[in-house]
């Protein structure tokens, strides 16, 4: 009998422990199931260019942001100077602005942290635009031709300096006029300027209003699938809620692949682009990437300082939240 007992015991002993054991790992699962919840519920997000921001324009308004548990509210920027500026003021947690403008501000000391590609550029979704009687039909007809861009050491002057250059162009003998958007056409018309770089959807308004002519593709060769813009949040305020952030990389990353089918943006943009159905229609489109890359984006962190706009190289690996 007190045999038969000692032998019992160990066994009841190891049952209860392997109970036990299983109760923690319940008990941990269901620990890890709840996760904890972001630090605010509120984001205001700047936008801009309204093909580029797309994607965000569209997931707010029909309400997937807010679903996700993440108010997302749209503030509209003047520019990216305007954009990097609220967000230095705290009067925006995230500004929407050009890779380049972003990372001119990084190499500048400004702390930024990256939340999201904005947009790639495609065929003829950047270009340069000629009016249909110019005599600048080549990018080679002119020694010295003088370039209208929306912003000296920009986007336009480094892409348009890239392609030029691959035709035969001696990029010294550029010579780059800073006018707004609404002034590229009549500063050639004026003859202030040989070509002037657009975006869409001004580069379709152009053709059908003036009957521009594409002199360049500024997206391709060295500038082919060119990253362009992106969402940057104030490092402090992202390492002080990175819950937040993640929630919004997340939700921005599902609005960038719905916009993947380009029916769907263009059926979208006259809502908010202030197009017409058919300008949207005949609109080129880039793409829109779901993820942050690194080694995307070091693309044009190294153009730029080759072109001497950042005097020294930026990794922008470091401006990459935290996996």
């Amino acid at each position: 009998m007190g045999t038969g007992a000692g032998r019992a015991f160990p066994a009841l002993l190891i049952v209860a422990l392997v109970v036990a054991l299983s109760g923690c790992s319940a008990f941990d699962q269901n620990q890890q199931a709840t996760p904890a919840a972001p630090e605010r519920n509120t984001l205001r997000v700047g936008v801009g260019n309204p093909i580029e921001s797309a994607p965000l324009r569209m997931a707010v308004a029909d309400g997937s942001f807010t679903a996700g548990g993440l108010k997302v509210e749209l503030i509209e920027q003047a520019n990216a100077g305007d954009g990097l500026a609220k967000l230095a003021a705290g009067d925006l947690d995230v500004a929407f602005g050009s890779d380049v403008d972003l990372f001119k501000a990084a190499g500048n000391g400004v702390a930024l942290q990256l939340q999201g590609e904005a947009y790639t550029a495609g065929t003829d979704t950047m270009a340069l635009v000629t009016l249909p009687d110019s005599a600048y039909s080549t990018p080679t007809a002119k020694r010295s031709p003088t370039i209208a861009v929306d912003a000296l050491d920009g986007l336009g002057t480094l892409t348009s300096r890239s392609v030029l250059a691959t035709a035969g162009v001696d990029v010294n003998r550029i010579r780059f006029t800073q006018r707004g958007a609404d002034e590229m056409m009549s500063t050639l018309r004026d003859g202030e300027a040989d070509a002037a770089w657009l975006v869409e959807p001004q580069i379709t308004m152009a053709q059908q209003e003036f009957g521009a002519k594409v002199l360049a593709d500024t997206a391709r060769g060295a500038t082919l699938e060119f990253p362009v813009s992106a969402y940057a949040a104030n490092a402090v305020f992202a390492q002080a809620n990175p819950r937040t952030m993640a929630l919004f990389r997340a939700l921005l990353g599902q609005a960038q692949q719905k916009a993947a089918d380009p029916a769907i943006v263009r059926q979208a943009l006259p809502s908010f682009a202030g197009i017409s159905a058919n300008t949207a229609a005949l609109v080129s489109l880039g793409s829109y990437p779901s993820s942050l890359s690194g080694v995307r984006l070091q693309r044009v962190a190294d153009l730029m300082h080759g072109a001497g706009v950042l005097k020294q190289r930026l990794d922008v690996q470091a401006l990459l939240p935290a996996p």
